[in-house]
């Protein structure tokens, strides 16, 4: 496996997206706090502003394991699933913030597809690691 590896490379494109839909998150609060006029340090008091605070939040601390589990993912069992897998986490924090804004209710769909994709890639990190120990052991 070499870094110029088409799945690494769309593994490294998967991880650009996913960054530019943190800084979209951003931007969003950031709009929201204009369009509603409530500005730092103040967190609370309208809707929009809140909605759109838990949108980012909910997609920073979903980094945390997504990040990690795609790389791994990426690293160990290779191929053209773990960066398919990322898109499809890409597409729920997508459809999970617009759900959000239009109704908190509507973020389910989001949210589900997003957790079950960092699921899938911690499976495929697991069996990844588990035959690379296994390959390791056997020399």
């Amino acid at each position: 496996m070499t870094l110029a590896a088409p799945a690494i490379l769309l593994t490294g494109f998967v991880t650009l997206l996913a960054i530019l839909i943190a800084i979209g998150t951003a931007i969003l609060v950031s709009r929201t706090r204009t369009a509603v006029g409530i500005f730092p340090p103040a967190m609370s008091g309208e809707p929009r502003l809140e909605r759109a605070l838990r949108v980012q939040g909910n997609t920073m601390e979903g980094y945390i394991t997504f990040l990690p589990a795609l790389w791994l993912a990426a690293l160990y069992f290779q191929g053209w699933a773990p960066p398919a897998i990322g898109l499809i986490w890409c597409l729920g924090r997508v459809v999970f913030a617009i759900g959000y804004m239009i109704e908190p209710k509507k973020r389910a769909a989001g949210f589900a597809l997003s957790i079950l994709s960092v699921l899938a890639l911690v499976v495929l990190a697991a069996i990844g690691l588990v035959h690379a120990w296994m390959v390791a052991s056997a020399t």
